[in-house]
């Protein structure tokens, strides 16, 4: 015997990276693997800056899916870094998951992705064809066969291919046990009922600027950052009556994306407010004080000095 009990070796734990080019419902579906909220998720294509941790706690296994950020080809610095994240993530997971959508068809940037996933580390790689719901039976035979034939043009080896939909929840069940039957066995990694292992700020932070990203469509580029300055319970609460208090700042590139952001005499920034604080609230389990300012940070997508001041 080596010491590692039945048990250890029955049980699975590891590591399931959710890849895909911008808005391919990522983080949707990372939050429906994990049954609450842990990414953000917005119409708008690049939302997710940071690898989220989600953790699907099962009795017999750990799932800790990495949700990255969409890998594209880049035109700023920021977009450098971004799919640098992506790529080193690649390299240090158990088990690949490429989400693609039911209802778009294949194009260079699923092709572009495949090819690069396919110069790294062979590992399980799993097709995920995300939205089903909007979808009929017919057209989902039809990607279904593009997303095979992706593989005989990319030189990616797909281990399963499913379709799901994170909004009715089809086959999410399936696609967890699927990423599960991959991973190695081991430990637990982290304690039971974690749902993430990012920074309550961190999580606060993309709340905000999810809120800020709803409803501007085409008017701002996504070029919204969100920082915690400073997040604490307020001192003079009774036990029983705690209130959060949260001050934080929305950077933008240019004083017009400031303006509207702000809106007509201030209504979106307390629109944001209210929506991002609900969120909070409903994550974090307790009332808040949400604090918004928004500043202008010149060009900071491709500034470095600023991107690090940023968090990139």
């Amino acid at each position: 015997m080596n010491g590692v009990s039945e048990s250890t070796q029955e049980y699975r734990s590891g590591f399931a990276c959710l890849v895909g080019r911008p808005n391919t419902g990522k983080s949707t579906l990372t939050n429906a693997l994990v049954g609450r909220k842990v990414a953000i998720a917005s119409a708008r294509p690049q939302t997710t800056r940071h690898t989220v941790r989600g953790i699907v706690n099962r009795p017999e296994a750990q799932l800790v899916l990495v949700d990255t950020p969409g890998l594209h080809r880049p035109r700023t610095l920021l977009g450098e870094r971004l799919n640098a994240l992506v790529l080193t993530t690649l390299g240090e997971v158990d088990v690949v998951g490429v989400c693609l959508p039911a209802n778009e068809r294949i194009g260079p940037g699923d092709r572009f992705l495949a090819g690069e996933i396919a110069k790294v580390r062979r590992r399980p790689t799993v097709a995920i064809v995300t939205k089903a719901d909007l979808v009929d039976r017919t057209a989902m035979s039809e990607q279904l066969l593009a997303v095979s034939k992706l593989a005989d043009d990319t030189g990616i080896t797909w281990d399963e291919i499913v379709p799901v939909s994170a909004t009715s929840g089809f086959q999410i069940n399936l696609l967890t046990d699927l990423l599960i039957s991959q991973l190695p066995a081991g430990p637990q990694l982290y304690p039971e009922g974690e749902l993430t292992d990012e920074p309550e700020e961190v999580l606060v932070a993309e709340l905000v600027r999810e809120a800020a990203l709803e409803g501007v469509r085409d008017e701002l580029p996504h070029s919204i950052a969100v920082v915690v300055e400073e997040m604490g319970l307020r001192e003079d609460r009774p036990d029983d009556k705690p209130l959060l208090d949260v001050h934080a700042n929305l950077y933008v590139e240019r004083p017009s994306q400031k303006a509207i952001v702000i809106g007509t005499k201030g209504r979106r920034l307390v629109d944001v407010g209210t929506r991002a604080r609900h969120q909070i609230e409903a994550l974090l389990g307790t009332p808040v004080y949400l604090d918004l300012h928004v500043k202008v940070a010149k060009d900071w997508q491709r500034d470095p000095k600023q991107l690090r001041r940023l968090g990139f």
